[in-house]
């Protein structure tokens, strides 16, 4: 079976790292995966980037290309919106090529169009890493459209000026004829997909994304955070880059919620923080614990440390699919503190590897982080499990026999669909004949 894997790029940001490591636990179990991609960076002989110089060139500035229509729409929400309008050679190509199956990733806009999509011919899976598939423009959203249908008279009041939601929508419901096979890393994710008005009717299947976990394992703790700089005994508390405190989806001000209430409980004089993802600001706000900035890891080995040197990661998201940070903490045998929702109940199993607190209360998430740290011997039971959910859910030989059984469907489903549209253009006369045989 021959797979082409299409994402944006390999290995820059959470959906391009999660296809890659799909990708390779494919091609470890012995199917035969080629990842396509408009940004190649790890030197994989396996991604395919641009061949020519124009592709190289068209790959860097369409992202750019849709930004006058995006400015036409004016809205209090931050989240990213792709109208996905700049075609591209890409359907040509596929078509073209011997591949028994194409499986999307993140191309939204940035390598393909809603056009595109619906012009490649071959057996079709999409693996969803937000709700762009069957959303307008946005690729998370808090109102209800997606369920209901985008209608001039369910727009939410923040937006004003052109609906590029609406418009987008209904060009996909115009050019996606043709069911294609959803795969989501979380059954929250599925579900969503399941009640939209645009994929309702589509097969949809829940696949974690899978991380080798022969590689992201546990450290010694206090190597660890000798490795890193951090403090040796005091107890420590791991959380994502503070810079996305413009994104209320992430959560970040419940989070400073929580530990506003921590900084009074008398057992936690000790604790401090560790922030990855960002280096000190030049005015590092007061959290009423010690701050320590890693920056930006970027290697496995970096981030396989740091989550072994951390006591808990915290979560706080209010929307997220699977996050790779969850994962890769459970993986290294730390525990996680989330609210309740999403793909985060995926990861957590409440007070077995983690703390899962209801949404969204800032108190409930400062219980979570203060049951965790309690107990020293709870803790080590926690990272304990943590680590054996890890290997049982996300290894890459589990995860690929998933999608082995996800692309026999789809092409099986394709191959039935083209035998359908086949014998509707055969004269009645000569269906009955062949009924009759």
């Amino acid at each position: 079976m021959k797979v082409f894997q299409l994402n944006y790029s390999d290995i820059n940001g959470g959906a391009a790292r999660a296809a890659y490591r799909i990708h390779h636990a494919l091609r470890s179990s012995g199917i035969d995966s080629q990842m396509l991609v408009n940004r190649a960076s790890a030197g994989d002989w396996s991604v395919q980037g641009p061949t020519c110089q124009w592709a190289k060139v068209m790959g860097r500035i369409r992202p750019q290309l849709a930004k006058p229509l995006r400015a036409l729409l004016r809205t209090g929400n931050p989240i990213i919106h792709s109208p996905a309008i700049v075609p591209s050679t890409w359907p040509q190509r596929l078509n073209a090529s011997d591949a028994d199956v194409v499986h999307l990733h993140w191309v939204q806009g940035e390598m393909l169009s809603i056009a595109d999509i619906g012009r490649i011919r071959k057996p079709i899976v999409w693996t969803l890493h937000d709700m762009w598939a069957f959303c307008g423009a946005e690729h998370y959203t808090d109102d209800l459209r997606w369920r209901e249908g985008y209608r001039p008279g369910n727009r939410p009041a923040h937006e004003s000026g052109f609906d590029l939601n609406r418009h987008t929508w209904q060009r996909k419901r115009r050019h996606w004829r043709r069911p294609m096979h959803i795969v989501c890393p979380s059954q929250w994710l599925a579900d969503c997909v399941k009640a939209s008005a645009l994929m309702a009717n589509w097969p949809v299947s829940v696949v974690p994304n899978p991380l080798d976990t022969g590689r992201w394992c546990p450290m010694e703790q206090r190597l660890a955070r000798e490795m890193l700089g951090l403090p040796l005994e005091a107890p420590l508390l791991l959380f994502g880059a503070m810079g996305g405190g413009h994104d209320p989806r992430k959560g970040l001000d419940l989070l400073l919620a929580a530990l506003e209430q921590l900084r009074a409980e008398p057992n936690l004089e000790d604790l401090q923080l560790v922030v990855f993802g960002q280096l000190a600001p030049r005015e590092p706000p007061e959290l009423g614990f010690p701050i320590h900035y890693t920056g930006h890891l970027h290697d496995d080995l970096s981030l396989r440390a740091l989550y072994s040197a951390a006591d808990l990661l915290v979560v706080p998201s209010r929307q997220d699919n699977l996050p790779n940070t969850g994962v890769e903490a459970h993986a290294c045998g730390t525990p996680v503190v989330a609210f309740r929702t999403g793909g985060l109940p995926d990861i957590v199993d409440h007070q077995r590897t983690g703390y899962l607190a209801q949404p969204f209360e800032p108190h409930d998430l400062a219980a979570g982080i203060r049951w965790v740290l309690a107990d020293p011997a709870r803790r080590q039971a926690l990272g304990h499990a943590a680590r054996q959910r890890a290997v049982q859910l996300w290894n890459p030989a589990h995860v690929a026999g998933l999608y082995a059984e996800v692309y026999r469907k789809a092409i099986e489903q394709t191959r039935d669909r083209t035998v359908h549209d086949a014998y509707k253009h055969v004269p009645k006369c000569t269906q009955n004949r062949l009924n009759l045989n």
